[in-house]
């Protein structure tokens, strides 16, 4: 049986992750009734983040360019982070009890670097009706909504959909709401080459291009492939890019190597590369050229000079796949085209909402992922009070 409205203000928010937890938070404090569904473990999403301590954001406060990090959704994010920035998310955690600090690398953390530390205390600070139950199907009554769990239905004014990237869309699909198929984002890729022996190296500053196109950043040689801040980045970018496709790494941009090979003559040449890459590396390169490593500097002719140095400067990498390990976020979810950007209503029903990584909205590592959903959350609520 379908539970009697018992006032003008209940809310349903369907998903207690990061977006419909402050969602929940920001609704309770201004008098709404709110009911917060979750299958599992409420607030869960967040414990791995950060590697388990949790980057809430990142240290961007224009809010144009804090948009200009998220491959999918950046113009659609102006009005939200012009309404809830990165200087709304550190005061909100901070009147929570959670006290944040800044890295090098311009991430925000929480100063107990505890990813379960900021779990305990938003969830402590939410006065909402926590439901531990799978909601199965929502469906629009004309003047109310009915929500059918695994375990009882209910009826509520409003709904907020804040599901996540990994769920399943049925329940918005049923709605008749498009989906952009979720895909893998921020993650490792697969190389067609055999690249264990490299596995572990690392590289700062690298360049890397594809289609023509240049980033710099950091790497890391993996069993499977190519992992590290710069390949989650790529991965992020081109997503939906067909496999196999080519990489190319340049690990030294400016190297005259004939100067070197005269000015280092008696040295063996894998010991000079070691002067410009980690001497596994240099050693492997070596080897793909069919060139022993302990060649003297000055026994090296001009015709595998060329060779070293192509390799140096243009490392082919041919990219078959995307490693599962470690996955957080995806690419896809609801298609922005049905979501009013002012308020993240439904265009096709009012009501509806929707926040978080459940909208095709997906940025780089750094923060951003979990600023989207602080942000979204926020829209949500103010955009139902608004109308109350």
């Amino acid at each position: 049986m379908v539970q009697e409205l018992i006032s003008s203000k209940r809310v349903a928010i369907v998903g207690a992750g990061p977006s419909g937890c402050i969602c929940a938070k920001f609704l309770t404090d201004s008098g709404f009734d709110v009911s917060l569904f979750d299958k599992g473990k409420f607030l869960r999403t967040i414990l791995p983040t950060g590697g388990g301590k949790c980057n809430l954001a990142h240290h961007e406060f224009d809010f144009k360019k804090l948009a200009s990090n998220y491959p999918r959704g950046e113009k659609f994010l102006y009005s939200i982070f012009s309404r809830f920035s990165t200087s709304d998310t550190l005061q909100f955690f901070k009147s929570i009890g959670v006290e944040t600090y800044c890295r090098e690398d311009n991430r925000i953390f929480p100063v107990s670097n505890s990813s379960h530390d900021v779990r305990e205390k938003l969830l402590k600070s939410l006065k909402c009706e926590f439901i531990q139950e799978e909601v199965k199907k929502i469906e629009y009554a004309g003047n109310f909504y009915k929500l059918t769990s695994d375990k009882s239905s209910y009826a509520f004014d409003y709904v907020v959909i804040s599901i996540g990237g990994h769920a399943v869309f049925d329940l918005v699909e049923n709605l008749g709401i498009k989906i952009i198929e979720p895909v893998q984002a921020l993650v490792g890729l697969i190389s067609e080459d055999n690249l264990s022996e490299l596995a572990g190296v690392s590289l700062k500053n690298t360049i890397l291009k594809v289609d023509n196109k240049k980033y710099n950043g950091d790497i890391l040689f993996t069993h499977k492939g190519i992992s590290g801040p710069l390949i989650y980045k790529i991965s992020s970018i081109y997503a939906r890019k067909n496999f196999p496709y080519q990489i190319s790494l340049c690990f030294v941009s400016d190297i005259d190597l004939q100067d070197c090979l005269n000015k280092n003559s008696k040295k063996e040449i894998k010991n000079l590369l070691s002067d410009f890459v980690p001497k596994s590396l240099g050693v492997y390169i070596l080897k793909s050229l069919n060139i022993n490593p302990e060649t003297l500097c000055h026994q090296i002719d001009g015709k595998n000079r060329n060779k070293i140095l192509e390799q140096l400067t243009n490392f082919v990498i041919n990219i078959n796949g995307k490693t599962p390990e470690g996955e957080v976020v995806t690419c896809g979810g609801v298609d922005l085209n049905e979501i009013n950007s002012k308020t993240l209503e439904s265009k096709k029903y009012n009501g509806l909402y929707f926040c978080g990584e459940v909208l095709d909205i997906d940025g780089f590592c750094g923060g951003f992922n979990l600023q989207n959903c602080w942000s979204t959350g926020y829209v949500v609520s103010e955009s139902i009070k608004s109308v109350v």
